[in-house]
């Protein structure tokens, strides 16, 4: 289980360094747009320069724009955070209407802009098999900040592609790419961002199936042996009546990290303790027996 942190670590490095090289090949007989130059804000779409590893997992949905010729277009920021910000970015294909999509284009800051310093919670039973990246990020050297920034970037494409896969409720990861992560925007086609749970009025039955998803997803989690170590109402999202959980860089192999069990138990009752807050009483407890059990199975 733990294969998954440490095939993300250990390509970071590798991963940064090699995003400005790719095989042109394919793009052979993609046309030039010679009438067409990135505008303000704008840049041409990064996708034909990362390789097939930092792509999101087959078979691509129909959305995602894969064409050479597409642009991004960032069109503001969606949310700050302690360690990263992300951005409303539209990739789009000019004079092609039905080659747009809109992304969430998630950043991380190197740990001379980050206020996050909870890391090493969620690191532990980690390994990194790169020992130039090892001493680096010992010495907190200039490569090592940005090694340790990659990492969380990688990290959390590489769990959004794992639970993604098992069919967790998760944004759809389109492509990292050294520090910046690009994901299926959850919300309207106009740019407005589905609401967290914490923001969501809803009556008691709606709230009952709302827990009822958010139990399912954990499930998913614990039953692949991972718990989302941070979850909260804030980093669930409800979209057309469905949860989507997001902020997934920290997530925790139960077994491997020392303190697994005890964030998986705090999941259940940061979850429980919002519910019961709004007269839908849940029991952590049990639910962390249910957790649990899932994660023997």
């Amino acid at each position: 289980m733990s294969d998954l942190f440490a095939s993300s670590e250990a390509s970071a490095s590798s991963r940064l360094s090699a995003a400005s090289t790719f095989d042109a090949s394919p793009f052979e007989s993609v046309p030039t747009f010679a009438d067409v130059e990135p505008g303000d804000q704008q840049r041409w779409t990064t996708w034909p320069a990362i390789t097939p590893s930092e792509r999101g997992p087959l078979p691509w949905p129909d959305w995602v724009v894969t064409s050479a010729g597409a642009l991004d277009t960032e069109l503001g920021i969606l949310k700050t955070g302690k360690e990263a910000d992300v951005f409303l970015l539209e990739r789009a294909v000019p004079d092609d209407p039905t080659q747009r999509t809109l992304l969430a284009a998630k950043r991380y800051r190197d740990s001379d802009h980050s206020s996050f310093h909870r890391s090493g919670v969620y690191t532990e039973g980690r390994s990194t098999r790169n020992t130039r990246d090892t001493r680096a990020l010992a010495k907190k050297s200039e490569h090592g900040r940005a090694v340790a920034a990659a990492q969380w970037s990688f990290a959390e494409f590489d769990a959004l592609s794992r639970m993604w896969e098992l069919g967790a409720p998760v944004p759809y990861p389109v492509q990292v790419n050294g520090t910046e992560l690009l994901m299926e925007f959850i919300g309207s086609d106009s740019g407005v961002a589905a609401p967290r749970l914490a923001a969501v009025r809803s009556d008691r039955a709606e709230l009952d199936g709302l827990f009822d998803q958010v139990v399912d997803l954990m499930r998913i989690f614990a039953t692949a042996g991972f718990a989302h170590g941070d979850l909260s109402a804030y980093n669930l999202l409800v979209h057309d009546g469905r949860v989507r959980v997001i902020d997934l860089p920290q997530i925790v192999d139960i077994i491997a990290n020392p303190q697994g069990l005890d964030l998986l138990h705090r999941d259940c009752v940061n979850i429980c303790d919002w519910f019961t807050r709004r007269r839908v009483e849940r029991d952590a407890e049990e639910l962390f027996a249910e957790m649990l059990a899932a994660s023997y199975a």
